[in-house]
């Protein structure tokens, strides 16, 4: 009897030794202690350390499922694992960064969609809750699509005008690259079309009214 408890005790610390060094140390989950033969505490004990072992084999995996999805652009998945103290905080925090990604995507690809493709101006990213890069990121798309507004409209109210025989405007918004080459053109067009009605009308008054 003491050699089969002797026996079994060396089975149990054989078993939870190498369960604890996998998952704590090697860091490969799915392991469990495999103790036969024991009963009582010793069983709760087994079954308690291959239920740690489970419990954590689970989270580890649903978060590395989660992670490796976000990194791939799947933002539908969410860690669904159950899990307390500072695994429940990770989990919280993994999933509120999924949502903020979304949020931050879905706003992005709205305000891309209204400018871009359905040219609805003023539309801005409102992603709420975000800090440091997606902040800067959606400042920028902010940026980028109030400026674009700014000079369409600006351009638009000034070939307006021009349509409307009014020569007296002119483009101020900033602008650079391709759009200041338009800005540009389309100044020198105002500028060119006001000597031409000021030379018009001066030959028409020379003409029809002073008789030179």
């Amino acid at each position: 009897t003491v050699n089969t408890m002797a026996d079994q005790l060396n089975a149990f610390a054989s078993e939870v030794t190498r369960v604890a060094r996998e998952v704590g140390t090697e860091g490969k989950l799915g392991g469990q202690a495999d103790v036969r033969g024991v009963g009582g505490t010793w069983k709760d004990l087994t079954d308690n350390v291959n239920f740690m072992a489970g419990n954590l084999t689970n989270q580890v995996r649903n978060i590395a499922d989660v992670t490796t999805a976000v990194a791939n652009g799947d933002l539908s998945r969410k860690i669904t694992a159950d899990a307390k103290g500072e695994i429940l905080e990770l989990k919280n925090t993994i999933n509120t960064m999924v949502d903020q990604l979304n949020s931050f995507a879905g706003e992005v690809t709205r305000v891309a969609r209204e400018v871009g493709t359905e040219g609805r101006l003023g539309g801005q990213a409102d992603v709420r809750g975000v800090g440091g890069t997606w902040k800067d990121l959606t400042d920028n798309v902010n940026s980028m699509a109030s400026n674009l507004t700014n000079q369409v409209r600006n351009i638009a109210f000034v070939t307006t005008a021009v349509a409307n025989g009014d020569l007296s405007k002119k483009i101020t918004a900033d602008a650079q690259g391709e759009i200041l080459d338009l800005k540009n053109t389309i100044n020198t067009m105002v500028d060119q079309l006001n000597a031409f009605a000021s030379e018009v009308t001066r030959v028409a008054r020379e003409v029809g009214t002073e008789g030179k």
